[in-house]
């Protein structure tokens, strides 16, 4: 995992992308922010045991069909099943230690 800040690689409304192996963070201060990062980092390990790729076909297909359903794009965003895996686990810093093949399937 490699840690960049680059903020105008990212919207303003976000603190944080994920470009396997890369973490791209908009503010410097955000390179200790160890909840943030664990949720960067899962995200690492949805795009490892997806072989990256097909991860960013079923982020974009997940996120278009949560629009067309909320007709909201802050909604559709957080019911993608990847960001709802690393909402709800990113405060447990050890969770990547136990967590198991796929989990992101739980949240679909």
């Amino acid at each position: 995992m490699i840690v960049i800040v680059f903020k105008y690689l990212t919207p303003k409304w976000v603190r944080g992308i994920t470009l396997f192996p890369f973490i791209v963070l908009s503010e410097k201060s955000d390179r200790n922010n160890a909840v943030l990062l664990n949720h960067e980092r899962i995200h690492i390990r949805q795009q490892l045991e997806m072989l990256v790729l097909p991860f960013f076909v079923v982020y974009v297909t997940e996120f278009l069909i949560g629009y067309l359903k909320y007709k909201n794009w802050q909604l559709a965003y957080r019911n993608i099943s990847f960001e709802r895996e690393a909402y709800a686990n990113e405060k447990d810093l050890y969770y990547l230690k136990q967590r198991s093949f796929w989990r992101f399937l739980k949240y679909f």
